[in-house]
């Protein structure tokens, strides 16, 4: 059994706004109040990154078309004695869809992490 760092990107959708930084302020904040709700205060949430096609160089992953707002998130959760990437991909989705339901979630990155030493 092995303990893994489980990177998830969601889509989350944001109505009347105008501004890029209002849409993630909103974006963050709501997904962070859903979370917490559901007692799940160990999933970190940040705005995802986006690449440019062109030159490469990362932003925001934010897209705003009449006051409405698609805001890619990164959500990233340790999961502990999994049986393989997976499975820790697996648990990682249930623990954050659970909280998140109706946001589509993506599994981007796994790593695996050392165990704590006692």
């Amino acid at each position: 059994m092995s303990n893994y760092l489980v990177a998830l990107e969601a889509a989350w959708l944001v109505r009347d706004v105008d501004d890029v930084d209002d849409a993630i302020g909103v974006a963050v904040s709501e997904a962070g109040k859903r979370l917490n709700e559901q007692d799940k205060e160990y999933v970190d949430v940040n705005v995802g990154i986006t690449g440019c096609p062109f030159c490469g160089e990362g932003f925001d992953s934010a897209f705003i078309a009449a006051n409405t707002a698609l805001v890619g998130l990164d959500l990233e959760i340790e999961v502990f004695n999994a049986d393989s990437e997976q499975h820790a991909a697996r648990i990682a989705k249930s623990e954050v869809g659970g909280a998140l339901r109706d946001v589509p979630l993506s599994v981007i990155d796994i790593v695996e992490t050392e165990p704590e030493s006692e």
